[in-house]
């Protein structure tokens, strides 16, 4: 990887200053959810101080994504029907949402890329289910995806130039957009996303999963490896359908600990093209 000069981590850090702050009442709902003996009541508690949240979540559980037969009207119904998980994912999942730009200068595609963030941390928390033996948590497995590729942002937004470039060179085949930001930029986008993770105050051991997520070398962990695992497969499936089926067939799964067939990975996690229909339609109820 290029070195971080004083220059470019200069520049990194102004631009990671100007993005938004990540809700501090999602940071608390996360803090609370680590503890197994949070109570519904004290999740709802701190949703419903923050309004917009609690419309975004009534927004999203009453729309097709979930086709409950009887509206939902309240934060309390909704934890009743799904669960603490699920209305801790559905509070994070809107709130990154809520922070991401609506237009760039780059040329970056903002649904995919969303719809890539969802369908990962769907998948690196279904992986650690699997086969974390209990190692790490999988809801921290959930966030890690969902904010692995934060960084890609911080470039369109603010370093939107240069990273047009590395799209465009990613986009001929050449090389992986990782590859091509290092070349064009300095750095790929886990650093920028770990120096955003940082910001945010997120947990040292997702700062160092988002910055190492690309990184060959870096020290395996259960959550580390969930990732490049989830990330592998969902970027195959962001292929188009006639070179999927050849990929699928020429990957083994990139981190230890999940056999030698990445298809053989992909069918025990159940109904893949669920996971994705389901998170191209959280996008969708987004942008209404």
């Amino acid at each position: 990887m290029s070195q971080l000069t004083p220059e470019l981590e200069k520049r990194l850090t102004v631009a990671v200053d100007r993005m938004p702050a990540f809700p501090r009442s999602v940071q608390m709902v996360l803090e609370m959810t680590r503890n197994i003996n949070c109570l519904p009541k004290q999740l709802v508690g701190v949703i419903e101080k923050d309004p917009v949240m609690t419309m975004k979540i009534l927004k999203v559980i009453n729309s097709a994504y979930y086709s409950l037969p009887n509206k939902i009207t309240s934060v309390n119904q909704s934890v009743v029907y799904l669960g603490i998980n699920t209305i801790k994912n559905l509070a994070l999942s809107c709130a990154a949402v809520g922070i991401l730009p609506r237009v760039n200068t780059a040329g970056f595609d903002i649904q995919r890329y969303l719809v890539h963030s969802l369908t990962t941390a769907t998948v690196a928390r279904l992986l650690c289910t699997t086969y974390g033996k209990g190692e790490s948590d999988p809801g921290d497995c959930y966030v890690a995806g969902l904010l692995h590729d934060f960084g890609k942002v911080v470039f369109a937004q603010f370093m939107a130039p240069e990273f047009r470039e590395a799209l465009a060179l990613g986009d001929a085949g050449t090389m992986p957009l990782y590859e091509a930001e290092r070349k064009i930029i300095g750095v790929d986008h886990g650093v920028a996303g770990a120096m955003l993770a940082k910001r945010w105050q997120f947990p040292e051991q997702l700062v160092q999963v988002i910055r190492d997520h690309h990184k060959v070398d870096a020290e395996p962990s259960v959550m580390l490896n969930c990732l490049q695992v989830a990330d592998q497969i969902c970027r195959v499936v962001d292929r188009p359908p006639e070179e999927r089926q050849l990929a699928w067939q020429s990957q083994i799964p990139a981190a230890p600990g999940f056999g030698d067939s990445l298809p053989a990975v992909v069918t025990g996690l159940g109904d893949f093209d669920k996971i994705v229909a389901e998170a191209t339609l959280f996008v969708q109820v987004d942008k209404h």
